[in-house]
């Protein structure tokens, strides 16, 4: 017997993990910020995803040129999240 109902947040993560789309595209959007950390997650976010090729969507030019010279390191965080070699380029631009 339950005492006090559960909490809501609960039922609305099950929910979200559930319906939450199974693409590359979106299992790198959920794991960016812990992939990448909060000063690159602020400045640029994931857009799209191709044939593992995926862009980045920049706040400023000198993100993406950043971003663009670490790109090894930045493929093998997000690659080590995803539990697979889903993502083989990155590609940056500003938007």
């Amino acid at each position: 017997m339950r005492i006090a109902p559960r909490p809501l947040s609960t039922a609305i993560q099950a929910l979200t993990d559930t319906i939450a789309p199974a693409t590359t595209l979106a299992r790198v959007q959920a794991l960016w910020t812990p992939a990448t950390g909060a000063a690159i997650s602020s400045a640029a976010r994931p857009t799209a995803e191709r044939d593992g090729v995926l862009t980045v969507t920049c706040t400023a030019a000198v993100w993406a040129q950043e971003l663009d010279l670490m790109a090894v390191e930045l493929v093998q965080s997000l690659n080590a999240a995803l539990g697979e070699d889903a993502i083989r380029e990155l590609r940056c631009r500003t938007g």
